[in-house]
């Protein structure tokens, strides 16, 4: 996976972290297929009103028969007041579990429903075949289903990740960046987007000791060019490995639930 990794990072660095923004034609109307192709996700936020005797928890996402995604809804949830939303994405080779653990402590505070996927391969699609594919169809379909559930506060949609996760949560969250308002990229080790939508906010952090995706070809590199792209970063930097400090986790989620975009 190494090897894999070095690879991408060559492969994106060389092409350049962020590609260019397209400009589609006015009208053009794309299948989910070609969206899909190209990282884009049709979830909307749906109107009307929601039960509220769902219940609360860790809850599979139930939408295929293979790897199986994960739900929290915080025991502070009711659809009388919309939750925030923040979809989290595991690093190469681990599962939905650690995606959910990176903000399962502040979601019953801080009432964050949280959708954590797991990749259809030991990582996500552009990065394990190197081209958008299922991955993005899951969370597409994670995401509607959460929409047409639950009370969502529009303003506060997210998607992180940490290590691999990060690179997707950014490469997704630019990509999406009309429907994810904040993007929290713990580690993250590239950008990748053929189109930029919206402009969300961003959180990116990084241990200065970091030996698996080392700071100055990600990180160090990533944020200037993302503010030269006229995105807010709110960058932060630690005193340590390939890790997430439950101190940075604790200023990401006040960041989030704090930021005007």
């Amino acid at each position: 996976m190494c090897s894999l990794i070095v690879f991408l990072l060559v492969s994106f660095y060389g092409m350049g972290i962020l590609a260019a923004c397209t400009v589609e034609a006015e009208g053009e109307i794309m299948t989910k297929r070609d969206s899909y192709k190209t990282g884009r996700l049709t979830a909307k936020p749906a109107t009307g009103a929601k039960a509220n005797d769902l219940k609360t928890g860790m809850q599979p996402l139930n939408l295929d028969g293979k790897k199986e995604g994960l739900i929290y809804i915080p025991s502070s949830y009711s659809s009388e007041k919309p939750a925030a939303l923040a979809v989290m994405l595991h690093g190469a080779g681990a599962n939905a579990e650690q995606g959910l653990s990176l903000l399962r402590k502040q979601a019953d505070a801080l009432n964050i429903i949280l959708i954590a996927p797991a990749s259809r391969a030991p990582s996500w699609d552009i990065i394990s075949s190197r081209a958008f594919g299922p991955d993005v169809l899951y969370i597409d379909q994670a995401l509607q289903q959460v929409f047409d559930r639950y009370a969502i506060e529009t303003a506060r949609v997210a998607v992180g990740g940490f290590s691999d996760g990060a690179s997707y949560a950014l490469t997704l969250g630019l990509t999406n960046g009309d429907l994810f308002t904040h993007i929290l990229a713990f580690s993250p080790g590239f950008a990748h987007t053929a189109e930029l939508h919206g402009n969300p906010a961003v959180f990116i952090s990084h241990g200065i000791h970091d030996s698996i995706l080392p700071i100055d070809p990600c990180s160090r590199r990533i944020v200037p060019q993302l503010q030269r792209q006229g995105f807010e970063v709110k960058y932060q930097e630690f005193d340590g490995p390939h890790t997430v400090p439950t101190e940075v986790v604790e200023s990401a989620v006040a960041w989030f639930l704090k930021s005007e975009v």
